[in-house]
């Protein structure tokens, strides 16, 4: 019997009087560990970046979790996870994978999948998987199809000034809009597809590379204009099973690549999350006006939502209004998330999957996390890689510190970089403050040749929090 298994089974000391009730004892024991061998489950995670090595983490930590595979993986999740060599984009494959490893269920990472259908490939084989629909993904793989949804369902959202499907009509229709503008690439564009600018050269330029250049192929083919709205914007993440909605804890998101929010768009330089980051009330209308909406506006429109639904949010002074819809957690943001977590994951996807997520309560822990994103030198243009990483486990050392590998492949007993994101530094504290503090701390300890990364993460946060109590 697994000792993880053995511990969480065990029955408190203080449930039996000390000498007089251990065959009671022994027999609830052996109730309990045969309980949970009847309900242990196997795992299949796809994806191989961050976010995924963060959810094995947090599976790993159920007692229900026997078995857990990732696939792809990379060389840091290979330590969590068995990794298996499938390209995440071969739906097929994918299912034939869960199919041979009888894999009582499947979690999905990445966007890319959900987008092609995955789930629907698992729901035609009998598969059981948390993940939404491809129709239902479409919040994500159509900016368009979103902002008319939203608009549809009375979310409030930015004011469109127009689709595009040419680039002389994008170009036209910048000389009619107020300044500054949100240019918007309908399809997928690994968190890149974004330009707000002041800068009607900017706006000509990002118009060109996404319609005549073709940087991001057909996720270029349209594009969305809308106004460009001000305030803070915040990562908004619930599981939901089509009906039920389990709210995770908040998160900010620090996207360009320098500090003071500088230089191109990335898919993510940090993020972090505190129990202090939003007010109650203000979480409130964020479920009543936006969240619920958004589920049963699916629900009703034949496209019921299962999984993890990421709602982009701009809190401005007329409330909070949607930026844009993520079909999964969003990425540095689910490894700040996850370390706040306080419930069994593995039991709210199996409940997402089989549409009982009601009987799942959530818990946050009380304080912070902060995940700082150490990327390869040229991030996000032409970067390098097969660089070897050096500090890991001294950074691993730290009190509250994990090492999440974005892109690290493992050549014996040595990590090499392998993508443009390496390493999610995260770190969990009382406070912002000390997460912040903590999470550098662990930063300084890892070398690899061309490490980026920013040195802001989280800093903003922790001078609201002051401001806030002076």
């Amino acid at each position: 019997m697994p000792r993880r298994s053995e511990s969480v089974c065990s029955v408190p000391e203080c449930y039996f009087s000390v000498g007089v009730r251990a065959r009671q004892r022994r027999a609830v024991d052996s109730w309990a560990i045969s309980y949970y061998r009847c309900n242990w489950m196997k795992i299949l995670v796809i994806g191989g970046g961050g976010r995924e090595h963060a959810l094995v983490w947090k599976l790993r930590q159920s007692p229900r979790v026997s078995k857990l595979w990732c696939s792809p993986g990379n060389g840091g999740i290979a330590r969590d996870a068995e990794c298996l060599p499938v390209n995440p984009q071969d739906v097929a494959a994918l299912a034939a994978l869960a199919e041979q490893l009888a894999a009582d269920l499947t979690v999905v990472g990445p966007e890319l999948p959900l987008v092609l259908g995955v789930a629907d490939e698992f729901s035609r084989r009998g598969l059981r998987i948390a993940g939404p629909s491809k129709l239902a993904g479409e919040l994500e793989g159509s900016k368009v199809y979103a902002k008319q949804f939203a608009e549809r369902h009375g979310i409030p959202t930015a004011g469109v000034y127009g689709v595009h499907d040419s680039p002389g009509g994008a170009y036209s229709a910048l000389c009619a809009v107020d300044w500054p503008v949100a240019i918007k690439a309908d399809g997928l564009c690994a968190g890149k597809g974004v330009l707000v600018t002041a800068s009607p050269d900017e706006a000509t330029a990002f118009i060109e590379r996404l319609m005549e250049k073709r940087e991001f192929g057909e996720a270029g083919c349209r594009v969305l204009l809308e106004e460009a709205l001000e305030g803070e914007e915040l990562s908004y993440i619930v599981l939901t099973d089509g009906q039920d909605i389990l709210p995770l804890a908040p998160a900010r998101d620090h996207k360009r690549a320098f500090d003071g929010n500088q230089g191109p768009n990335t898919g993510g330089m940090g993020a972090y999350s505190s129990h202090d980051l939003l007010a109650p009330d203000l979480e409130q209308t964020i479920l009543e006006t936006i969240v619920r909406p958004a589920v049963r506006g699916m629900a009703g429109e034949g496209r019921p939502y299962k999984g993890f639904l990421y709602f982009g949010l701009m809190l401005t002074v007329d409330g909070p209004k949607l930026l844009e819809f993520n079909c999964r957690m969003g990425d540095p943001e689910a490894q700040a998330i996850l370390a706040q977590m306080d419930f069994d994951l593995a039991e709210a996807l199996e409940a997402v999957a089989s549409g009982s997520l009601a009987k799942i309560r959530a818990a946050r822990n009380h304080g912070a996390s902060v995940c700082i994103v150490m990327a390869s030198k040229g991030y996000p243009s032409n970067f390098e890689t097969g660089r070897r990483i050096q500090g890991l486990s001294a950074a691993e050392s730290l009190e509250g510190v994990r090492v999440f590998h974005a892109g690290t492949k493992r050549e014996g007993e040595n990590y090499y970089t392998s993508s443009g994101r390496v390493l999610g530094i995260t770190a969990s504290a009382e406070s912002l403050d000390a997460a912040v503090h903590r999470a550098y701390e662990a930063v300084e300890k890892i070398w690899f040749e061309g490490a980026h990364f920013r040195n802001d993460i989280g800093r903003q946060g922790v001078a609201g929090i002051r401001a806030a109590g002076d």
